[in-house]
């Protein structure tokens, strides 16, 4: 079932989508929004309390590039990337910057274009970027931005390379650990933002991928990440937010308690996430903020 190697370099869009408070609303939720305190979070979990604006957490940017239907009601175009078994397909990394904060509700140009298709030897890794225009936007500023990639396992074998992508650590101690948890239904929420991929919810399903029960959703995990160091890392505040990217590296289950290590440089900080058993569930972490 091979990829589709010409398909590189191929777009779809621009298409109009668009979304609503409640979709912001709910995506919040799907990322533990509100979970350990009711009444901590309003500004991402409500949109009519009393003195507080409606706000929305950066990493919704990534849904709004690859689930959000067209405004037309027609359906979303997608890239021909070949033919594939999709029990073999799982979240490989993401990457979301933001020029400025995404609003409440509105509507948005997407252009998504295939980066590369690249062999890892046991499997195809394809990456798709994504360009997010409002309405208003310069025309050398877009919204959004968005990497995604994405890893089929046994597709490899082509010979195509990937590019060298260097990453480390200070070579000192973490600065700060952050803990954040997951609950049992966190994918059964989190899927009500576009992706069903029934590998997070059909038991037959995940045994068919290899795992022994569903697991969470990479970009769910990615989002509870992303609100936690917005939290400690941006003063909780959109405005301060630049962009947030990661790799996913092993599978995490609903239910599970995370711990983040953070290594921070002024504006720029590093991060890794780790599991209940102390395995890194998300490396190679960057998170940009603006100066205050």
């Amino acid at each position: 079932m091979p990829m589709n190697l010409d398909a590189v370099g191929a777009s779809t869009g621009p298409t109009r989508i668009a979304w609503t408070e409640t979709d912001a609303l709910l995506y919040a939720l799907g990322v533990g929004a509100g979970q350990e305190d009711a009444l901590g979070e309003l500004a991402y979990t409500t949109e009519n309390t009393a003195g507080v604006r409606q706000r929305v957490l950066p990493t919704f940017g990534a849904v709004l590039a690859q689930f959000r239907a067209p405004a037309d009601g027609s359906p979303r175009p997608e890239l021909d990337i070949g033919t594939y078994d999709p029990a073999q397909l799982v979240h490989a990394e993401e990457a979301v910057t933001l020029a400025r904060p995404i609003p409440a509700a509105g509507t948005m140009d997407v252009t998504t274009t295939l980066a590369g298709i690249y062999d890892k030897g046991s499997g195809a890794l394809v990456v798709s970027d994504t360009v997010g225009r409002l309405p208003g936007d310069p025309p050398d500023s877009p919204t959004l931005l968005v990497r995604s990639s994405l890893f089929i396992r046994g597709e490899g074998g082509f010979g195509i390379p990937g590019p060298k992508q260097p990453w480390g650590t200070p070579d000192r101690r973490p600065d700060m650990a952050l803990e954040v948890g997951t609950r049992a239904d966190q994918a059964l929420l989190y899927r009500l933002s576009g992706d069903r991929n029934p590998l997070h919810t059909d038991p037959k399903f995940a045994a068919r991928a290899g795992f022994t029960r569903p697991i969470l959703h990479g970009m769910c995990t990615f989002g509870v990440v992303g609100r936690r160091l917005l939290s400690a890392l941006g003063d909780d505040d959109p405005e301060l937010f630049v962009s947030i990217s990661g790799r996913f590296s092993q599978p995490v289950y609903p239910g599970d308690k995370l711990s983040i290590v953070v290594w921070s440089d002024g504006p720029e900080a590093r991060f890794r996430v780790l599991g209940p058993e102390g395995w890194v569930v998300l490396d190679r972490g960057t998170f940009v903020t603006r100066p205050r």
